[in-house]
């Protein structure tokens, strides 16, 4: 996927956090303890440039996901901005953020939970256009046809239900919905890590192609390093609700800055034997979000640590080329 020219800033996230308070217990209401949060997303920043696909990678509970929907605000941010198209989301009212989705929308996981299991597909992709009042009847059944065609499906399908397909054609449709009202962001959260491989394959080029077709910008949330290489122009790096890293994504593959970067990318199988990275394991359990250690918070499983690492927060670095970290060896 070619790099984007003209660096035109579609979306900003300015120090976003989401704290989940955790429930206290009687022992804890009666000494008036403090309440605990889970910080999901602490202190995020970056940019989504016009029609590029920028990937946000990390573990399971890193905050991918978290992060992507509290740019929707699917999910309260508890502190920060998101700016689309030069304009805070996060302060917009119900209305005003009703009509921001038009051009804000976003892809789930599960294909089967996301899909409401006693309606047809044609309820299903025209749902949208009724809430937003677009279009008369027979030109929401046109646009219906139409989205179903675009996303690889037989429009003699729309009359079925959902458990009447498999899982990448469920995701088919869920895509053709979230194109309903020409958005022009979409989030896509693990849309294939459900799919077999097989189908994987076939939904991500349809990602690509519906991509240039509509000139559409993404937010790739995966675990999957493979499929992030495919499908990326940038990928943002995320521990314990940081990003570490982010780069342009042959860079980031071929020169990874953080000591956890390198130890995904050396975990992720390749076939040419000559581009196997050597492995790194990493030892120790991963910190829990409800109490995340000081300064770098990966230090508790970073073989390189030194004693600054485990007192001071890294600054992020500009590396170059677009390449910027959040690591003391880069200081």
């Amino acid at each position: 996927m070619e790099h984007v020219a003209e660096k035109e800033v579609l979306l900003e996230i300015k120090s976003l956090k989401k704290y989940f308070p955790v429930k206290r217990d009687i022992l804890q209401k009666l000494t008036r303890k403090n309440q605990k949060v889970v910080k999901a997303v602490d202190d995020v920043n970056f940019k989504v440039y016009k029609g590029e696909t920028l990937a946000l990678v990390g573990e399971s509970g890193c905050g991918k996901s978290t992060t992507g929907r509290s740019l929707l605000r699917l999910i309260e941010p508890t502190a920060g901005n998101v700016y689309f198209e030069g304009k805070d989301i996060v302060t917009y009212s119900k209305q005003e953020l009703k009509n921001i989705k038009k051009d804000m929308q976003i892809v789930f996981q599960d294909p089967f939970a996301s899909l409401h299991p006693r309606m047809t597909v044609e309820e299903i992709i025209a749902e949208p256009l009724s809430i937003h009042k677009v279009g008369s009847r027979e030109e929401r059944r046109k646009k219906v046809e139409y989205l179903i065609e675009k996303v690889g499906l037989s429009p003699q399908m729309k009359k079925r239900y959902p458990h009447e397909f498999s899982g990448g054609q469920r995701q088919r449709i869920g895509i053709a919905k979230a194109l309903a009202l020409n958005p022009k962001f979409i989030i896509c959260d693990e849309p294939v890590s459900a799919l077999d491989v097989s189908v994987q394959a076939q939904v991500i080029n349809l990602f690509k192609e519906l991509q240039k077709q509509f000139s559409l910008t993404y937010l790739f949330i995966s675990h999957d390093l493979s499929v992030v290489k495919h499908v990326s122009d940038r990928v943002g790096v995320m521990y314990l609700g940081k990003i570490v890293e982010i780069a342009n994504t042959e860079d980031l593959f071929s020169r990874p800055a953080h000591p956890y970067t390198q130890a995904l990318l050396s975990a992720r199988p390749v076939i040419d034997e000559k581009n196997r990275m050597e492995r790194i394991v990493l030892e120790g359990e991963l910190p829990t979000p409800l109490n995340p250690p000081s300064g770098c918070r990966f230090h508790t499983r970073c073989p390189f640590k030194m004693e600054k690492c485990m007192q001071v927060e890294p600054t992020v670095k500009d590396l170059g080329t677009n390449h910027q970290v959040a690591c003391h060896l880069h200081s």
